[in-house]
């Protein structure tokens, strides 16, 4: 119930490990998840948020501590495109993509491929591009209707999406 408290303590764990991630050259992401999980799985919830503890722990931007972008924690965020801005090629550290679909039905287990569902992941990957980050997009599509078929078909038609949505 102390989500400020929980808040906390996650910045605080974050500037007790960052010092040994820097010293073995391991940048440190910081995911925000969609605040449907603020109960009970992240407390982080907002690109702005997220960057705001970046600021805090490592001002100088050296690289050590950045964000990773998820399309389907924060394509609803009003703030995405500008939070993108502010994060700049050095904070930019992962950007991830699947869909995210309408109706959902699991909010865990029911992401959608690219291209089902109402994001517009390629004007997101332009956003992050244009803001320098040049590393791979991760597909991560948690769905029991995408496990449920055979891998070699999931994994042509993710190939498949990611070149045409992506």
């Amino acid at each position: 119930r102390d989500l400020a408290g929980a808040r906390e303590q996650v910045k605080e764990g974050i500037a007790a490990i960052l010092p040994h991630a820097r010293k073995c050259g391991v940048p440190l992401a910081i995911e925000p998840l969609h605040p449907m999980y603020a109960a009970d799985r992240a407390c982080i919830n907002t690109l702005e948020h997220a960057l705001d503890i970046c600021e805090a722990l490592d001002p100088q931007r050296s690289g050590a501590l950045g964000v990773a972008v998820d399309m389907y924690h924060v394509w609803w965020d009003p703030k995405l495109k500008a939070q993108i801005e502010r994060a700049g090629r050095e904070r930019l550290l992962a950007f991830h993509v699947s869909d995210w679909l309408t109706p959902t039905t699991d909010l865990l287990n029911d992401r959608g491929m690219m291209g089902d569902g109402v994001i517009d992941i390629r004007q997101a990957r332009g956003w992050v591009e244009a803001n320098g980050f040049a590393g791979y997009s991760e597909a991560e599509i948690f769905s029991h209707r995408w496990w449920s078929l055979s891998g070699e078909e999931t994994l042509r038609t993710c190939i498949e999406r990611h070149r045409s949505c992506v």
